[in-house]
């Protein structure tokens, strides 16, 4: 099959471009606003755009209150979503009124940053402290008004759970991240899973 996106017209039930690019990583976002409000979201489009200088994005619908508290402070948090928070990462993303504490809300605990105010989810296994750098409005082609917004942040502090070190190297696989799909799909990194490959050329 073929579509043009311009129209949508592929005769599915739902459009299955997420399915297709996937999976995505999670960014768990924790933000605090100016008043000092929490907020921790999780947002699928998301991923290190660059690592000199260390750099994330996430791309946001609407200007939500994750993108409004960080352009408030300039700080946020991405903390890494596993299998084992599943289910507190999806409370997270139930549409509270502004104020209201998602981190509290899903029964997580919230453990102090050591260069940003946000704090990072303490049951989380790896969370990256990051700086704001600018947000994007993502103006489509016919040059309407976007309806997303890329947060660009360079991580200034990373955490990393020790218990996850082994010789010297980070176990990925062992957190067990989580990544979205198309539909209500997610996908689980597992040690069974993990394989190697050796670029050309390379030694």
């Amino acid at each position: 099959m073929f579509y043009e996106t311009a129209t949508n017209d592929h005769g599915l039930p739902h459009d299955p471009f997420k399915a297709i690019v996937t999976p995505r990583p999670i960014g768990w976002i924790t933000s605090m606003s100016a008043k000092g409000e929490i907020n921790l979201s999780p947002y699928s489009f998301f991923n290190a755009v660059s690592d000199h200088p260390h750099m994330v994005a996430f791309s946001s619908a609407g200007r939500k209150d994750a993108v409004t508290f960080i352009e408030e402070t300039g700080e946020f948090v991405c903390n890494l979503a596993t299998f084992d928070l599943r289910d507190q990462m999806n409370a997270t993303s139930a549409l509270l009124p502004r104020g209201e504490n998602e981190m509290a809300h899903a029964k997580l605990e919230a453990a102090p940053s050591r260069i940003v105010k946000p704090p990072r989810v303490a049951e989380a296994p790896a969370a990256l402290e990051c700086k704001w750098l600018q947000t994007v409005p993502l103006v489509p082609l016919d040059g309407s008004d976007p309806r997303y917004y890329l947060v660009i942040g360079q991580v200034v502090g990373v955490y990393i759970d020790d218990r996850f070190l082994v010789d010297g190297m980070l176990d990925t696989a062992a957190m067990r991240p989580i990544a979205r799909s198309g539909y209500r799909d997610y996908f689980v990194m597992t040690p069974e899973t993990k394989f190697s490959l050796r670029r050309p050329n390379e030694k």
